[in-house]
């Protein structure tokens, strides 16, 4: 059995595979790290591997406290990777990236791949028919586009996403959500064709926490996973037991 630590910056994601199956999955905020390590090892005690994608705030203490439990490898720009990584700056490649991209290369390892991961931010990171990751872009998620608005400004509220009845908004509130649903999903949209002029036969998976919010909104014809990073993360680790 192998453990899959997936740490953000408000909560960690933890999944426990057996023979490259989830049978355990939960979602905590970061405090209760500690708490919800003790009770995964107490009822999936053959727990012999772990793997911590860090891009939040997890603690040298904390991956030591894990490690007294099993193996932990801790990825990195430095950990092995499947795929030729043609990125100009690996070092400063995030984790989460690195985990989405071998994801995609184990689901399409013999085509053109592009994963958009819809969370604080929204990721593209597009792997090719070489099994040879190129890069992709960083822009600001649906969460952090309602909160530039309202610190940005003097008057305008602090918004939660919300489904647009049509995309010409009559009120302040409803125009807000237009920019901000109507223009993710058209960047989304945009950047998929963009990919798409360029690349036969792409596939393109959408994940994160706003995939199926956004999933029922595109023109794009996709793949959602809510789990994808997750599975990229399982692969990684048994790649790097090697």
């Amino acid at each position: 059995m192998n453990l899959i630590v997936d740490v953000g910056n408000t909560l960690v994601k933890m999944a426990v595979f057996d023979n490259g199956k989830i049978i355990s999955y939960r979602k905590i905020p970061n405090a209760d790290f500690a708490k919800s390590v003790k009770a995964i090892f107490s009822e999936y005690f053959l727990i012999q591997n772990a793997i911590v994608s860090n891009v939040g705030a997890m603690s040298h203490e904390e991956i030591a406290m894990l490690c007294v439990f099993c193996k932990v490898h801790v990825l990195s720009h430095t950990s092995k990777t499947p795929f030729k990584n043609s990125y100009a700056t690996p070092q400063t490649l995030g984790v989460d990236r690195i985990a989405l991209a071998t994801a995609a290369f184990y689901h399409n390892p013999k085509g053109n791949t592009l994963v958009i991961d819809a969370g604080t931010c929204v990721t593209y990171d597009a792997i090719n028919d070489y099994g040879e990751y190129l890069g992709g872009a960083i822009s600001p998620g649906i969460g952090m586009r309602y909160k530039a608005m309202h610190e940005q400004t003097s008057k305008l509220p602090l918004l939660k996403k919300k489904a647009i009845i049509d995309f010409i908004g009559n009120t302040t509130e409803t125009s807000m959500h237009s920019g901000v649903i109507n223009g993710i999903c058209n960047e989304i949209d945009g950047t998929i064709d963009q990919y798409r002029s360029r690349f036969v036969d792409l596939t393109v998976i959408l994940t994160g926490g706003d995939a199926q919010f956004l999933s029922k909104r595109l023109k794009n014809t996709i793949f959602a996973h809510s789990k994808f990073l997750l599975l990229g993360l399982y692969h990684l680790l048994e790649y790097n037991k090697r």
